[in-house]
């Protein structure tokens, strides 16, 4: 490229050429000698400092930089972002705060003293009753027991009669309707609430006479059928050697039906009404062997 048409990219002024370059500056005759506050900004290759360029009356002024599309891009993305997050934040405190204007406690459930509801044919039935001194166990029931009916509304599920729980009020009367052996009993209970629930629980776990002990494995226990009747009782299928039920002369294979007084009806029960024995007290336990009924006395031991 010709000498003449080398410019500054820079400024404009136009450049040196070769060795030129590194000659010392040719001052005009007519240039007037620099102060100490005026400095040199242009030299053969340009302006020292950057972009800049000389404007009307020898002042110079540097060149502004524009922001590409890709900075403008990321800007537009961070405040989006900024914006979508303070608008979640408050829509999530908007809906906490109508949730909880809204919402109402759920009311508390009533008990009756049950261990739990299954469904079964023509109603709901229950393994055991549980805690001593509970509605169901002042009312007689037992486990094994067909509830029908509860508070003058039939019942066919587990999850109809825990609806109805739910509905009734702590410490109200109510008739239940219920199944035993084919046939229709009723019974009245007051309901209570989970905390005496639980203290009646509690009273009866740390009384001071201990639980009874029988003399069984519990785990080789069965619900039967038996035979000739319209009942079922528990058959004890091992009988633990030198222990109370083995000294007052029960049975491998003998079907309780009853215990203490009460029917038996399932394993559970007849395992929570030998823990609820008196140790030492004896109880008459009565036993189908074959076709024939026997009350046999047992001296309890204890836990």
């Amino acid at each position: 490229m010709p000498r003449e048409l080398r410019f500054c990219r820079n400024c404009g002024f136009r450049l040196g050429e070769g060795s030129a370059e590194y000659t010392e500056t040719v001052r005009f005759q007519s240039a007037q000698p620099l102060t100490g506050e005026q400095k040199p900004l242009v030299t053969t290759y340009g302006c020292a400092g950057g972009r800049i360029a000389a404007a009307s009356g020898g002042q110079i002024r540097k060149r502004g930089r524009k922001m590409s599309g890709m900075t403008w891009m990321f800007l537009a993305l961070l405040i989006f972002f900024i914006g979508a997050g303070v608008f979640t934040a408050t829509v999530t405190q908007i809906r906490r705060a109508v949730h909880v204007t809204s919402s109402k406690p759920p009311s508390p459930r009533a008990f009756v003293g049950v261990n739990s509801f299954d469904t079964t044919d023509g109603g709901v039935t229950f393994d055991k009753v549980e805690p001593p001194g509970s509605p169901a166990d002042k009312a007689g029931l037992v486990g094994g027991d067909i509830v029908t009916s509860f508070d003058g509304r039939p019942v066919h599920t587990d999850d109809e009669i825990m609806e109805l729980l739910g509905q009734t009020p702590i410490g109200k009367a109510v008739d239940v309707v219920y199944l035993r052996d084919g046939e229709t009993k009723t019974a009245k209970l007051t309901t209570i609430s989970k905390e005496e629930s639980d203290r009646l629980t509690k009273v009866f776990r740390t009384r001071p006479e201990g639980r009874g002990r029988f003399g069984y494995d519990d785990d080789r226990s069965e619900r039967v059928p038996v035979p000739g009747t319209k009942i079922f009782g528990v058959r004890l299928d091992q009988i633990s050697p030198s222990l109370p039920a083995d000294m007052a002369g029960i049975k491998e294979g003998d079907i309780v039906i009853e215990f203490d007084g009460f029917p038996i009806r399932t394993p559970e029960e007849l395992r929570s009404r030998i823990e609820r024995a008196l140790p030492y007290s004896t109880v008459k336990v009565v036993v189908m062997r074959g076709t024939e009924e026997l009350d046999i006395p047992v001296k309890m031991g204890k836990q």
